[in-house]
């Protein structure tokens, strides 16, 4: 086997390799972008908004009262309501309660709508602390 014969050899295997790489890393690149954009994806509605919509949702909404239930033994139930309006719905939650979770508090919760009823994913339950959300007050001098 001649010198140049062998390099050409080693060349040719090195751009094939480079070439291998090159669309494994593109591949997953494509993948990471899907599963970050669209694979995990639920719409985020208000309770005005929840009507026609059959799959998995997060719906965000202000708590009313009164809250009954104690989300182990019994279901948690209590209404959510749009935070600017009057549409409403009645919840049905099982799991774990956070601290902060009371009637007039918002809070994000998942699942789906089942015969009037939002039922609720286990433990999907979160509140939005308001201190967040909500303007400084100005200090007076």
């Amino acid at each position: 086997m001649t010198p140049t014969g062998k390099a050409e050899r080693t060349r040719s295997k090195g751009h094939a390799r480079l070439v291998v790489a090159l669309s494994v890393a593109a591949l997953l690149a494509v993948f990471l972008l899907y599963t970050s954009v669209l694979g995990n994806a639920t719409p985020s509605l208000r309770p005005s908004q929840l009507a026609g919509h059959h799959g998995l949702v997060t719906l965000t909404g202000l708590v009313v009262g009164p809250t009954r239930g104690d989300a182990h033994e019994a279901p948690l139930r209590f209404r959510l309501r749009d935070i600017q309006g009057r549409a409403s719905v009645a919840i049905a939650y099982r799991g774990s309660v956070p601290d902060l979770f009371r009637p007039g508090r918002h809070v994000l919760i998942r699942g789906r709508l089942r015969g009037g009823t939002f039922v609720a994913v286990r433990d999907s339950l979160v509140t939005k602390c308001p201190s967040r959300y909500v303007a400084a007050k100005p200090r007076s001098s």
